[in-house]
């Protein structure tokens, strides 16, 4: 495989995955109550409510802002300053718009873009690293997510089958 069509690769997983993810954050905000949605186990923990406002800050900076050039605005202590009781409709707008965006860029992102150098956040990073970076970061929080739901609805929320196979038809996953 040529570097090209490796970089378009990479591109296209890291949409897909990003794409899957917010699909199953979705999932879980809606199936929780406002209190549930902004409940902290401890004054150390965050809510899923912080996590999805979290989120949404991090992918417009690091990708919306970092790699596709669009004006910032984040508060990013605020993010986890929120106590509630936002609606999970309103913060998962935003996380849902901001994921498609990141979405539509990586897509038509090419590969000399994961070669060329950004400072975001106040990192230096290669646009690859970037992608990684807010693919691997937002794949830890959903799983967060997913784990806090369950422990608060008593739900089996997997995606895979027994054999860890994709269960086609389950949300997230065409």
């Amino acid at each position: 495989m040529n570097t090209h069509a490796l970089g378009q690769d990479f591109l296209q997983h890291a949409a897909t995955k990003l794409a899957e993810d917010g699909v199953q954050i979705e999932r879980c905000a809606a199936l929780l109550a406002p209190a549930e949605l902004w409940h902290r186990a401890n004054d150390r923990c965050n809510s899923v409510g912080n996590l999805i406002l979290h989120l949404t800050g991090n992918v417009r900076q690091w990708i919306l802002s970092g790699l596709a050039g669009q004006p910032l605005e984040r508060n990013r202590p605020a993010e986890f300053a929120e106590r509630g009781p936002r609606a999970a409709t309103e913060i998962m707008a935003g996380l849902r718009q901001t994921v498609d965006g990141a979405v539509e860029v990586l897509r038509r992102l090419g590969t000399p873009a994961l070669e060329a150098r950004y400072c975001i956040q106040g990192y230096e990073v290669s646009g690859l690293v970037a992608v990684f970076h807010v693919v691997e970061h937002f794949a830890t929080h959903t799983g967060q997510i997913v784990q806090m739901t369950k422990v608060l609805k008593n739900l089996d929320l997997s995606r895979y089958d027994a054999d860890g196979r994709k269960l086609i038809g389950s949300p997230g996953i065409p």
